[in-house]
C-alpha cells in the first residue's frame, strides 16, 4: 500500500511518501523542508504569519508530490508548535486549503508512541529501548521492547532552548549554564517518568542526532546508509557538542554535513543530547534515520479500508 505521512514540527516539515508491506516499509519520496514553524513560540505564544506562510509554501510542493505518486492515504501530525500556539486554528485552516485534510493536532504523548514504531522496527539490539525524538521545541521520551510501556514529551528542543538562552555567537559561558541547568531538569524528570535508566539500549531521532552522529564520523558529506544505526559513544557526543557551542553559527554552516536551516540551533540540540546521555547512565547511542514518519506510514498502512 502506497501511503503519505508528513509531519510538521517546531524546526522542519517533513514527507515520507512510501509503500508499506507488513512489517516492511520502501522509500518511494523522503524529504524535509526547514520552515521554523515555532519561531518566537516560546516567547509570544502564537505561530508568526510569515513561519505559516513558509510552511504553507513547503506543502504546496508536497501536495503536488502526494498527487503524482497516488498514495492511498495521507495523514499529517502537527507537533510541538501548533500545540503550544494560540492561533493553532489559523494553520489548521491553512493546511486544509492546501491538503484538503485536517492536520492532527497529537499529543507529546502520541508523538512519542509514533516515534518508538518508527525507530525499533527493523533495529537489531537488545531491549528494552530508551528512544528520545529530539525536535525543535519538545523532546519526547519513550521506552519500551516491542510497545511502548511508558512515554512523556518534555519542552526541551533545539529551537526553543537557543530562543530561550544561548543569544550569543558563540554562546557566553553563562548562557550555556543556564541552558544546561533548564535541560538537565527536564531530562532528569523524564527519564524518572519512564523508567529512562532501567533501558539496555539508548535510540536518538531527528536531524540534531543524525547531524551530530555524522560530525562524530568526520564524514565527507551526509550519508544517510552510514548514519542509519550507527553507534556514536558518549565521549564523541561530548568532543561534537563542545565544537559546535564553541563555533558561530557562519563556522557551523562551512561544516560539510551541516543543513543550512540548522546551523543556528544545533548548538542546543547537541547540548541536549549529551545531557540525555549523560543524565541517563548509557555510553553509546545508536542514531536512526527512521522516525515519527516511518511510525504514521505504518499506522497508515495497518487502517482497515
Amino acid at each position: 500500500m502506497r501511503v503519505a505521512a508528513i509531519d510538521c514540527g517546531t524546526n522542519a516539515v517533513r514527507l515520507l511518501i512510501a509503500d508499506v508491506d507488513g512489517d516492511r516499509l520502501t522509500d518511494v519520496v523522503r524529504t524535509m523542508e526547514i520552515v521554523r514553524l515555532g519561531e518566537g513560540v516560546d516567547r509570544t505564544g502564537m505561530l508568526a504569519p510569515a513561519a505559516i506562510e513558509r510552511t504553507r509554501l513547503a506543502l504546496v510542493g508536497y501536495a503536488a508530490e502526494i498527487e503524482r505518486s497516488k498514495a492511498v492515504a495521507v495523514r499529517m501530525c502537527a507537533t510541538s508548535a501548533s500545540r503550544d500556539a494560540s492561533n493553532a486554528q489559523d494553520f489548521r485552516d491553512m493546511v486544509r486549503g492546501v491538503l484538503g485534510i485536517d492536520p492532527e493536532v497529537i499529543t507529546g504523548e502520541e508523538e512519542a508512541t509514533l516515534s518508538f514504531l518508527g525507530a525499533v522496527k527493523g533495529l537489531s539490539a537488545p531491549g528494552p529501548f530508551l528512544v528520545f525524538d529530539l525536535g525543535g521545541g519538545s523532546t519526547e521520551f519513550v521506552t519500551g521492547t516491542d510497545t511502548v510501556e511508558r512515554a512523556l514529551s518534555v519542552d526541551i528542543g533545539c529551537v526553543r532552548m537557543t530562543e530561550r538562552h544561548l543569544h550569543g555567537d558563540p554562546p557566553t559561558a553563562e548562557e550555556l549554564a543556564a541552558a544546561e541547568k533548564d535541560v538537565t531538569a527536564a531530562v532528569d524528570t523524564a527519564l524518572a517518568a519512564v523508567d529512562g535508566r532501567a533501558a539496555r539500549t539508548l535510540v536518538g531521532l531527528a536531524g540534531t542526532v543524525t547531524t551530530v552522529a555524522a560530525l562524530a564520523q568526520d564524514l565527507p558529506e551526509y550519508d544517510s546508509a552510514r548514519i542509519h544505526h550507527s553507534e556514536i559513544g558518549r565521549a564523541e557526543v561530548t568532543r561534537v557538542t563542545e565544537e559546535l557551542l564553541a563555533m558561530t553559527v557562519e563556522q557551523r554552516l562551512a561544516l560539510p554535513v551541516m543543513h543550512p536551516g540548522r546551523a543556528d540551533v544545533i548548538g542546543a540540540g547537541a547540548l541536549i543530547m549529551r545531557i540525555i546521555l549523560e543524565r541517563s547512565g548509557h555510553d553509546t547511542v545508536i542514531a536512526s534515520e527512521h522516525d515519527i514518519l516511518d511510525g504514521i506510514a505504518f499506522g497508515l498502512a495497518a487502517l482497515p479500508r
